[in-house]
């Protein structure tokens, strides 16, 4: 395994810096640092139309942002959650991502700025996406998306929470799902896998700070053991959507996101894997210094796409 070498220059320049770590400092004061990612997106893609929206949330109405190429037919939409731990992260931190898969899948999408932690531990942020989903099933077309064509996805900490909510959908009776995107996602909370210790530092989410997340978001040590926080834990994945499932080679959360797909599959769900040879956690939102990264989403996109429009 070889980093990429664009990503080796970023890590040494962030290394350069010498920046206190992520978890050492307060959410707030961490969620301004996050949100200084963002420039390794690059310009926003101007051939995507944005709008501002209000959707419903478990408490109130939450931001959102919907993307799209083309105003003129009813497309397929995709409720995206953002990574960031469930604690950092928001509608801009994965403007660039979300631009990048509207317009390599020529489907809409909706992301979602859902409640964070610690203000707002488990279940909330899962209930926001939750609640965003049953509106954009029963209501998309309002917005001049194709209802019949829903998926949700996200990346890290928002692939959980899309993997929680397709469980949410098949157990509640609804919305159908016609594809669930997972991108480098956090499955499981104990990590006991050779990725896990593998490259627990020096490849940006170390060890370290996947547990100052955890202990941000969950509410006790009893939710680790809930399937709906920890989706590897699952007895039954039965009756889910067809997953698109992306790792990344040198991510320490590679082998649970592989080992979900596995599960998945063995459970007659029709999944698609796709590992990314030299890339590292969250590689997605730096496709403004990596085209590498770029080329990838654009991969993906195409195969989200082919998902919803079934």
């Amino acid at each position: 395994m070889s980093l990429h070498p664009e990503l080796r220059a970023l890590l040494d320049q962030l290394a350069a810096l010498s920046s206190p770590p992520l978890e050492s400092l307060p959410p707030q004061e961490a969620r301004r640092r996050y949100r200084g990612f963002r420039v390794l997106a690059g310009r926003p893609d101007a051939s995507v139309q944005t709008r501002e929206l209000s959707m419903p949330g478990a408490d109130g109405p939450l931001p959102a942002r919907l993307y799209r190429v083309e105003e003129s037919a009813a497309a397929p939409v995709l409720l995206y959650l953002h990574g960031g731990g469930w604690v950092v992260g928001g509608l801009d931190t994965h403007d660039g991502l979300c631009r990048g898969l509207a317009r390599a899948s020529r489907c809409a999408v909706v992301s979602l700025d859902y409640r964070l932690a610690p203000e707002h531990r488990f279940p909330a942020a899962l209930e926001d996406a939750w609640a965003a989903l049953v509106h954009l099933g029963a209501h998309g077309a309002t917005l001049g998306l194709d209802a019949g064509r829903l998926g949700i996805g996200g990346d890290s900490a928002g692939g959980n929470l899309a993997a929680a909510a397709t469980m949410l959908a098949r157990d509640r009776g609804g919305p159908r799902l016609r594809a669930q995107l997972l991108l480098y996602p956090a499955m499981a909370h104990e990590r006991n896998l050779p990725s896990h210790h593998e490259f627990a530092r020096g490849y940006l989410l170390t060890a370290s700070l996947m547990d100052w997340f955890w202990q941000q978001y969950l509410r006790g040590p009893e939710d680790a053991h809930n399937p709906l926080v920890s989706p590897l834990k699952a007895e039954d994945l039965r009756g889910l959507p067809p997953a698109l499932v992306v790792t990344a080679e040198l991510d320490p959360l590679r082998d649970e996101g592989e080992a979900y797909a596995a599960r998945l599959a063995a459970a007659g769900v029709p999944t698609v894997l796709r590992r990314y040879r030299g890339m590292i956690h969250g590689f997605l939102q730096m496709t403004g210094v990596v085209p590498a990264a770029r080329q990838a989403l654009d991969e993906i996109g195409g195969e989200l796409g082919h998902l919803l429009a079934g």
